[in-house]
Order: structure tokens, then sequence, then C-alpha cells
């Protein structure tokens, strides 16, 4: 039997991505904001016998073109237009979306609309037998995670008829030129959507066509467009009781004074619970049940069997356990960052600071889809790259990749909890939200030096639609923590793994291939070139060269600096007492002298390269040439800014924190006092009328 091919299509927040999930099994990421789904995806799923490949597009609001998303769903809806295209609504928010249904109908697709039901309370009611009669399409209304509901769907799909849609509308619009101006082998079902993209001057159909004059009714087609869609909800629904997306809660969460304190501090809640409180007691029960079962009963095997001074009792201790275990200690922890910042967005919250963010972002070359990026910074620098691509600017989209690196990714946060609490403590939780904040600091201050310099950016277009704020699901949540948990444990199973072993046998071999274990009569490889490189990071304050080569190692996988941390000094990081004592031993092969040296560190592992897999998304993203820019610069802002903070902790260690502040605070004035004289001399030196003179005259050339 031939395969059937349907496509998936709908407005943000209607519930397209779990709708494909529910149809096809699958479990792909569900959220709120653009680039969720940057490119169609597909999965198949059976029905009767028969296989159907179900096509995910973009979530878009119309089919303008005029955004990356647009873009991607357009050119495929033309390039497939024999697919069934399954077009999915909100019930609460239909009024909006019937636009974007409206398109699909001149377009002369294959519908069948899927009206869900997102929310449990209904603000209107509407008659969606009228609409489906008004339009001439096919309409059903589901709950899109019913898998009761979606079998109807699937039903309908497999038993498919099609009938022209009612397009009467269009009546009100002349389209005489634009039909005239057609080539003449455009098929019937398809002029009406050429000759309205000619009126809304399409640059693309344009220039397909080789037509150049200019038409400018794209108002005059929207305007036809809505003054539909009000005429058929007005006969077919109730009076609309409150608007979409709207709660009080947002008299809050939006207030000027209040937004920023307030997600500052949801973010300080998020890692407290995530590093010290129930992450804490998690990792702490995982390492306890590992070393338990698994790596004690090993290693007491290969001791009594092989003897503690082995080759392999060396290589499965420190190379495998040692480094291997000791990041799975940590899964509970990455999962519950992954399933706070799920709920978050679920909730409808984080829609919230996207808008909260848009106008000083705005400021920067930005927009509230960076916001998106960055956001996801947090989770995987990878995948959050990605996402970048759906900005129709070229220059917000690189810089917006450029900056995403110097988020704290969830890899990093390991080397904040292991090597900050040895010389923190309890106090390490404001240590580790300085570093969230500083590297978001540290993003807008480069956005707002490439806005005025290399990368300016074009005005750009933010639409962003609030969802109500909701209760997360349970069952969300599970799949979230569950989904992320796989992914880190196959990140151990392969990369980790594999990196270590290379790591252990760089360090326990020297350049004749002699091995050396725990022996100081030869260097060993790794020992040499981290000596090579050491010197470069002295004025960092860790100028030693077992931190220089956890760095190196740290570029395959962040997580793998503390695993190498613990291979040089012999120790298990699962233990995290023995860990930590060992970094303040000063015997030790890689140890720190105080808290500014561990402090220096830190922010350097935040700032520096992003790891190899984030390179290769950047280079496939902006290409060879802003890739190595972007390395490269952020190598030198990670070497100056730690230089500058090394230097204030170790004065603050040295003389105390209040002479610091006070002198810091005296050098302020300086430089303030010297920039406002400066600026009065070269005001005496022109004439008070210069900021009117086109010439800009200066008073003793005038």
């Amino acid at each position: 039997m031939k395969e059937l091919v349907v496509s998936l299509i709908g407005n943000p927040n209607t519930g397209k991505t779990t709708l494909f999930n529910t149809l096809t099994g699958s479990n792909e990421h569900v959220g709120n904001w653009h680039g969720v789904t940057v490119e169609e995806k597909y999965a198949f799923f059976s029905f009767e016998n028969q296989k159907i490949k179900l096509v995910d597009l973009p979530g878009i609001y119309s089919l303008s073109r005029l955004s990356f998303e647009e873009k991607v769903a357009t050119d495929y809806l033309l390039a497939n237009k024999d697919n069934i295209v399954v077009n999915i609504c909100d019930y609460n928010n239909l009024q909006r979306n019937l636009y974007l249904t409206l398109g699909l109908i001149e377009l002369g697709c294959k519908i069948i609309m899927v009206v869900n039901q997102i929310d449990k309370k209904k603000f209107r009611k509407i008659n969606l037998s009228l609409i489906e009669k008004q339009f001439g399409i096919k309409i059903l209304e589901i709950n899109a995670q019913s898998k009761e509901d979606v079998e109807e769907l699937k039903k309908e799909i497999c038993n498919y008829s099609f009938a022209k849609p009612k397009i009467d509308y269009l009546k009100q619009i002349d389209l005489k030129e634009s039909y005239s101006l057609l080539p003449k082998n455009i098929k019937e079902s398809e002029k009406n959507f050429y000759a309205i993209k000619l009126l809304e001057d399409d640059e693309d159909i344009k220039k397909q066509f080789n037509i150049k004059k200019k038409f400018n009714k794209a108002d005059i087609v929207a305007s036809a467009r809505y003054d539909f869609i009000d005429k058929i909800m007005k006969e077919c629904a109730s009076e609309n009781k409150k608007t979409y997306g709207e709660s009080k809660l947002d008299k809050i969460f939006l207030n000027k004074f209040l937004a920023f304190p307030i997600f500052l501090f949801l973010l300080g809640v998020v890692f407290y619970l995530t590093f010290f409180s129930i992450g804490a007691f998690l990792s702490d029960g995982l390492s306890y049940l590992l070393n338990k079962f698994i790596t004690n009963p090993f290693l007491g095997f290969l001791q009594n069997n092989l003897g503690a001074q082995s080759f392999l009792y060396n290589f499965f201790e420190s190379a495998i356990f040692g480094g291997v275990v000791s990041i799975l200690t940590f899964l509970p922890q990455v999962a519950l960052l992954f399933v706070f910042l799920s709920i978050l967005e679920d909730s409808g919250y984080l829609a919230r600071v996207a808008f909260v963010f848009e106008d000083i972002l705005s400021k920067v070359g930005l927009s509230g889809k960076s916001v998106y990026t960055l956001l996801m910074g947090f989770g995987c620098s990878t995948s959050a790259i990605l996402t970048a691509r759906n900005m129709e600017d070229e220059n917000a989209k690189r810089k917006t990749a450029l900056l995403t690196p110097y988020m704290s990714c969830s890899a990093k946060f390991p080397i904040y909890v292991c090597l900050g609490g040895a010389f923190f403590g309890v106090n390490n939780i404001f240590v580790i939200l300085g570093l969230y904040i500083l590297g978001v600091v540290v993003a807008i201050s480069m956005s707002s030096i490439y806005e005025r310099t290399i990368l300016k950016s074009k005005e750009q277009s933010f639409i962003l639609e609030f969802p109500p704020y909701k209760i997360v699901n349970l069952k969300q949540i599970l799949k979230v923590f569950f989904q992320n948990a796989k992914l880190f444990l196959t990140r151990v199973g392969t990369l980790i793994i594999a990196m270590n072993v290379i790591v252990w046998l760089l360090g326990n071999f020297s350049f004749s291939f002699k091995y050396i274990g725990n022996s100081n009569s030869e260097t060993s490889i790794l020992q040499c070139l981290g000596k090579v490189l050491a010197p470069i990071f002295a004025p960092l304050g860790f100028g030693s060269w077992g931190l220089v080569s956890a760095l190196i190692a740290g570029l395959i996988a962040k997580e793998i600096i503390i695993s190498s941390i613990a291979l040089f000094n012999h120790v298990d990081a699962s233990n995290i007492v023995e860990f930590q004592n060992s970094l303040r031993n000063p015997n030790s092969i890689v140890n720190f002298v105080g808290p500014s040296s561990v402090l220096s560190y830190l922010v350097f592992c935040l700032l520096y390269f992003p790891c190899l897999a984030s390179v290769g998304v950047l280079y496939k993203e902006i290409g060879k040439k802003w890739t190595i820019y972007g390395v490269l610069m952020q190598f030198l802002v990670a070497y100056f800014i730690t230089m500058f903070i090394y230097n204030i902790a170790k004065a603050v260690e040295l003389f105390g924190a209040l002479k610091v502040v006070l002198v810091l605070l005296a050098i302020l004035i300086v430089v303030i006092s010297v920039l406002l004289i400066v600026k009065k001399i070269k005001k005496k030196d022109t004439c008070g009328n210069c900021l009117n003179c086109p010439k800009n005259c200066k008073k003793n050339n005038k």
C-alpha cells in the first residue's frame, strides 16, 4: 500500500508538537517559543494497515514568508501539494488561528482542521459545525493529549476525501491585474495563492515570475481576511468573555519594578533546589548506590586477584569508575535543572520573561527571539544555537549564535558544585548564581559592542503570544526528567567514557609509550603538554599543568574537567569530601591556593571555548569565518575578564573587601571626572548651533 504523507501545521502554542507526539509516539520537545520546531521533522505511524508519514512543520501565523519559520513551512507546502494538511487550532484562540487557515485554503491544500481543547475552561461557545459549512472543510474537536480523540483523526486521515473549500471573501479583492501577470502554466488551484502573493509584494514570488511591479496591497488583503473571520465568529460563536492568555498574575510578573527581582528569585530557587536541596540529596543517594553495588565490589575483586598497583586496577579505578561514576552522580541534578526550566516554560512564565527582556535586548541589537535561544543555552549550547536560525536578520542571527556559548550550560554546573563547594561551602549558591548572571551580562555587553561595530542589526519584528498560565502536567514533568536522564546517560556512555580513557592514557604514558602509573620517574605526555601551556594561565591564578590539561580535555565536554582533575589527584570524584580535600591539599597535582584562585578558574570555565559539538553547529549555522572569530574572541574575553576578577578577588583576600571597594570607587570617580572635563572642553570648542548645523562646524572655523 502506498505511503500516505500528512503535513502538520498551526500557530505556536496550539498544541502542534503535542499532537505530533500523540500521533507518532515520539518525544519531541514541547515549547512556547520560536525555534522549537525550526525545520520540518517527521515520524511514522500506522492505522488500519496504512503507513502514514507525519511531517511537523514550524509554528507560524501566516504564509507570508517574512520569517525563517514561515519560509520553511510555505516552501514545503508548495513543494508537496498532494499532502493532506492537518491544521491545528486552539479552541480558545480560534479567531486568531483562522488567519493561517485562510492562507492554506488560498493555497488549495487538502485540509483537515483540528480544534484542540488545551484549556479545560472554554472562554466562549463556538458552533464548529457551522464553521465547517462556512469554510467547506472537515473540522474535528479533540484534546491533543488524548489517544482516544486522536484515533478519530487517524480515521479521518485514512478516509480523507477532498472537497474544494469556500473562499468567497476573495470577491472583495481585485485580483484581475495580478491574475494577468501569472504564467499560463500555473495550476488552477494555485492561482489564488500566487495572485494574492503578488498583491502582498512577496519578493520571492515576484522574483520567481520576474515581476517588478509594486502593488502595495498587503493591507487590503489582510483586511479582507480579518473581516471574513470577524463575520464568521459573530455568526458562529458567543461573545468572548476573556482575552486569550490574559491573567491578573501579569500585574505582578510583568510589573516594571518587580519583574526582574522575581525572575532572579525564581532562578535562585531553581538553583537551590537543583544544587543544594533535592538535587544534592538525590546525587548523594545515587553516589552511595553506585559505590556500594558497583564500584567497590568490582575494584575489590580486581585488588584481590591482580593487586592494587596493577595496570588494570589503575585503569578501572581512575579511567572508568573514578571519572565516569563521578559524572554519573550529577545525573539527578542535570535532569532536575531541565525539569525546572520545563516547568517555568510550560506554566507560561518564560514567554513573559521574553517580553520583559525584549526592551533591553532591542537596545543591543537583539530581539525577544534571542531570549529563547539564550535561555535554552542554560540547558545545552549546541541545541540552543540551532534555534537562532529562525531570525530573519542575518546579523542578529550571527550575534545570537555567537553569544549563546557565554550562557552557563548544564554541563558546567558539576564544575561549580565540586570546585566551588571546596572553598565557599554553603555560600557557593551565591557564587553559582553570580556565574550564571555573569554569563548573561557578558553576552549582553558583547552584543552591545557587536551592534556598534561589525554586526549592526536591522529593525526586527517580534510577535509574542502569551499562553495562559497553567499547572504543569505531572506526566509531562516525568517525561522531561527521563528524557534528559537518557540523553545524559548516552553522553556518559559514549563521549565521556572515551575521552576519560584518552586522558588517562595520556596521563599515564610517557612519549616513549612507557606506562608510568603513580611513578614520578618520567613525565607523562599530558604533563608535558600542560607544562608548555601553563605559563599562559599563571596571571589568572591557576598556572598548574593539571588544571590547564583539564581545560584542554573540557573542550570535548565540560563535565570531563571534573573527572580529569579526579584522575590527576588519584581520587574518586563521587566521594565529594575526598575530592574537595584533594583540591585544598598543596601536595596534590591539582590544587588551588585559595578562594581567589578557584573563583578565577570557575569564571574561566564559564567563558572560555565552547565544546566541540557547539563549534560544529556554529560552523554549520554561521560559517567558517564567523565561527573562528567567535571562538577566538570568546577566549580573549574569558582571559581578560578572568584576570580582572582574579586580581579583584586577590586584593579582597589581602586587604579586605571594604578597602578594595573604596579604591574602586575612587578610581570610578576619577574616570567619571576626567570624562566630564573632556566633554566640557569639547563643548566649549563648538558653536552654540552645532547640533543644528549641517557642517557641524568648529568655532574657530566659522
